[in-house]
């Protein structure tokens, strides 16, 4: 018993004395500044591990992006390139077969006028209204494009030339039915002119000549200097088709009730509309735009 007191109190204490235990800390991690550092620490890594795989992930949507951005303007390419072809082709064909057409019918009526030395008469007459007709045909296609977009193309086929003022999927649109729709009578016409002799045959194939030359001047404005489907050169240089293609655009932002909807008299169609200052900042906008394209290029 005197030895279990010993052990349990070796020395005696006088009474009332205070008993000091030294105390340790059960693991390091207790002591506070230390812990903070540490906390720091992971906080940090964890930030930095954010971090980088914010910049990961911003890399791998700019790639993907960029990838993207590829495929358009291959796919863009590839459309004008399809459009640009069916172009050239078509527009050959129907040259060469106008170009033809007038050859041989004009070869034939200076045939005829070299009868007046056998005693024939010259076809002034049927020469004079084959010219004047196919001007007077290229002029009036114009009021005539201009009605049919208003009351037609813009109200009960709009199920078709709607296909024109929505971005484009492929090298066509469905709108492109009324330049076939058009040549139809221009053919027929200068066909009919072709193969007869006389006034009205020369008339008619003055105004399928007319309709033809207009529709050729139609397409490299519109499709080509307007919407870019193909390359256009020189022409988009010309100061006043640069105001026909900045008036057209302005239709297709319909700030005008539509107008204008003709297209080589558009810039007029504005200026009646009150439209001429804002047809001077389209021309702006795209001469910048065309300067920034050919300094990208």
């Amino acid at each position: 018993m005197a030895v279990a007191r010993l052990v349990a109190a070796p020395f005696p204490l006088p009474p009332g004395a205070a008993v000091f235990r030294a105390h340790r800390p059960s693991r390091l991690g207790a002591f506070a500044p230390l812990s903070a550092v540490r906390r720091r620490l992971v906080s940090g890594r964890r930030v930095a591990a954010d971090d980088k795989a914010v910049v990961v992930a911003i890399e791998d949507g700019e790639a993907e992006e960029a990838e993207l951005g590829a495929e358009r303007a291959a796919r863009k390419q590839s459309e004008r390139r399809t459009y640009l072809v069916a172009a050239v082709m078509s527009s050959l064909g129907i040259t060469s077969m106008a170009a033809a057409a007038v050859y041989y019918r004009f070869a034939w009526q200076m045939e005829v006028s070299l009868c007046w030395l056998g005693g024939g008469e010259i076809p002034v007459t049927e020469m004079f209204g084959t010219f004047a007709l196919s001007v007077g045909a290229a002029v009036g296609m114009e009021f005539w494009a201009r009605w049919a977009h208003r009351a037609l193309w813009h109200a009960s086929l709009w199920h078709m030339h709607e296909s024109h003022h929505r971005p484009r999927d492929g090298p066509f649109e469905l709108n492109d039915v009324f330049a076939i729709v058009n040549a139809v009578p221009a053919m027929s016409l200068l066909a009919y002119g072709f193969f007869n002799r006389g006034l009205v045959p020369g008339l008619c194939f003055g105004a399928g000549l007319g309709i033809t030359l207009f529709g050729m001047a139609y397409m490299f404005v519109h499709d080509g200097l307007v919407h870019r489907r193909f390359p256009v050169g020189p022409i988009a240089n010309v100061p006043y088709f640069r105001r026909v293609a900045a008036a057209h655009q302005i239709h297709h932002m319909d700030k005008f009730d539509g107008v204008p909807y003709g297209l080589f008299l558009g810039p007029k169609e504005l200026k009646e509309v009150g439209g001429t200052e804002e047809l001077e900042k389209e021309i702006s906008r795209r001469i910048k735009r065309k300067q920034t394209t050919d300094a990208v290029q």
